[in-house]
């Protein structure tokens, strides 16, 4: 009976979060507290949602500072260097725009935030991509599959949901990824010199018209996400330092994490905005995005505490299992790896971390493999999931770059599925997913 209710519970959630009947925060929290009196668990729901809150607070305060302080170097211009050296050494050449493109986005899709990433790169780019004459479903392509790929960091959305889910640190799910995750992003790159190779070729006798700087909207965008247009070369400098020191320490794993954001966040803003009226406009213009993450993270900690608590998570891993051939289950990570590509393109994040990844992990470790291995294999197909339908930032890509939805997903989910396997290749060799 319990695992007829756990089903029943993970097939409501996901057609409600899926068909957009409930947001993901409340589906979060109202599905699993009415199943659970259901259940008859009634008296025991404000323990299991405090045990879930309690394992799953130092997930959010990670997102929480980690928002907030990439943020901030957005405000403050750290990219914008970065930004203008690609435009300035890119334009009049198809191969180098694109590539330049593809680099543009990896590094700015550091803030974990896609529909900024988009806004900024393609913003910056498009009018070097369309004076050339370039395919316009390729400056789309190449700035969200390199996206998809640095969005597993653990203040991304999938990783978080992930760590959320199982209870996780970024040192047992990120760190062992970090090679695939390079190989994936040298992969993003071949694929932006491929198109870049058949555009110059296609191109050639046509006369490309090179395009400076300055004819490009770029500086009046990133103006509007800048609190300060022009920074002194030492402050520069010192965010620079500060943003590269806290990138050691997150690979290191000397400290908490959550702490490595929260002190990075607090000398940040000090230094930069010594005023206390500034530092509180700088937090209120990212209050809005941190929220909705961390809401949702608390949601998830409502969530997986009362599958927890009421065994139902248990009950649903005795039935995978039992659905496993005893001999194919050592594969489980292998078989997650695989199906995580078309799982994260047809669900949600949601949908696919709370519903469905809990559930292969508990089967897992009946064949006494570890949590941590298998959250490792459910982001491998990440790269795909940027493309699916349920993916609202999708939809600010494909508006900015005045393509069709349809056509860029034609257009680009073959190079998505190659990505995959550079991560899955990189992740396997690493021993980050074992074969069996």
């Amino acid at each position: 009976m319990l695992t007829l209710l756990a089903y029943a519970m993970i097939a409501v959630f996901m057609t409600a979060v899926m068909s957009n009947r409930l947001s993901a925060l409340i589906a979060l929290i109202l599905i699993p507290m009415l199943f659970a009196l259901i259940g008859g668990f009634g008296p025991e729901i404000p323990t299991m949602v405090v045990d879930g809150l309690r394992r799953i607070a130092p997930t959010a305060a990670l997102l929480l500072f980690a928002i907030l302080y990439f943020g901030l170097m957005i405000d403050v211009g750290l990219f914008d260097p970065l930004v203008r050296l690609v435009v300035r050494i890119c334009h009049g050449d198809p191969l180098r725009v694109i590539v330049g493109s593809a680099l543009l986005a990896m590094v700015v899709s550091l803030d974990g935030d896609g529909s900024t990433t988009f806004l900024i790169c393609v913003t910056a780019m498009m009018p070097l991509h369309r004076s050339l004459g370039i395919n316009p479903l390729i400056l789309p392509a190449v700035t969200i599959l390199p996206n998809a790929i640095i969005n597993i960091a653990p203040w991304g959305g999938p990783t978080a949901r992930v760590m959320a889910s199982l209870h996780l640190e970024p040192s047992q799910v990120f760190v062992p990824l970090i090679p695939a995750i390079v190989l994936a992003c040298c992969g993003a790159v071949m694929i932006a010199f491929y198109f870049g190779l058949k555009e110059r070729r296609r191109l050639a006798g046509a006369g490309g018209m090179a395009v400076s700087d300055e004819q490009t909207p770029m500086s009046q965008i990133l103006a509007a996400r800048r609190a300060v247009v022009s920074r002194p070369l030492w402050l520069q400098l010192f965010n620079l330092g500060l943003t590269a020191a806290l990138l050691v320490l997150l690979v290191a794993d000397i400290l908490p994490l959550a702490l490595v954001f929260m002190i990075a966040f607090a000398i940040g803003i000090t230094v930069n905005f010594p005023r206390i009226r500034d530092q509180r406009e700088r937090i209120e213009a990212h209050a809005g995005s941190a929220l909705s993450v961390v809401a949702v993270i608390f949601g998830a900690g409502v969530f997986t505490g009362i599958l927890q608590g009421t065994g139902m998570t248990d009950a649903l891993a005795k039935s995978v299992i039992y659905l496993i051939p005893e001999s194919a289950g050592t594969y489980i990570p292998l078989i997650t790896a695989v199906v995580s590509g078309p799982f994260t393109f047809f669900l949600s994040n949601d949908a696919f971390y709370f519903g469905v990844v809990p559930v292969l992990a508990e089967a897992a470790r009946a064949y006494g493999i570890p949590a941590d291995v298998i959250a490792r294999a459910s982001l491998v197909g990440q790269p795909m999931h940027m493309l699916s339908p349920l993916v609202p930032a999708l939809y600010v890509l494909t508006n900015l770059s005045e393509v069709e939805t349809g056509s860029l997903q034609r257009f680009a989910l073959p190079f998505a599925a190659l990505l995959a396997g550079f991560m899955l290749v990189g992740a396997v060799l690493t021993g980050a997913v074992p074969l069996g």
